[in-house]
């Protein structure tokens, strides 16, 4: 499965499938130039079971480490992922 990302201005999305019809995707708005806040999550049933929302939350997180920002993730899914996910600490904007 292959993550896409589109960043339009301060709002943005990663998503797999066509633009049109993405069968998954997470959105996102820039809180400012260095804080990423993930919004909302949401997988088709075409991909549930895949770890679609997995692939999301990693993408951001390669997104956010390449260009030195910091994800605040405000939608309950992102959230029990970065719960899971220590590695993912660096990135993260503690409440």
């Amino acid at each position: 499965m292959q993550v896409q990302h589109k960043q339009t201005g301060e709002k943005g999305f990663f998503f797999i499938g066509e633009e049109e019809h993405r069968l998954a995707e997470m959105t996102y708005k820039m809180s400012s130039k260095e804080i990423m806040v993930i919004e909302h999550t949401e997988v088709s049933d075409a991909l549930r079971g895949q770890n679609a929302g997995y692939l999301l939350v990693d993408a951001a997180v390669v997104f956010a480490r390449a260009h030195q920002i910091r994800i605040r993730p405000v939608c309950p899914f992102a959230a029990a992922v970065f719960k899971k996910k220590p590695e993912y600490a660096d990135v993260q904007v503690t409440p």
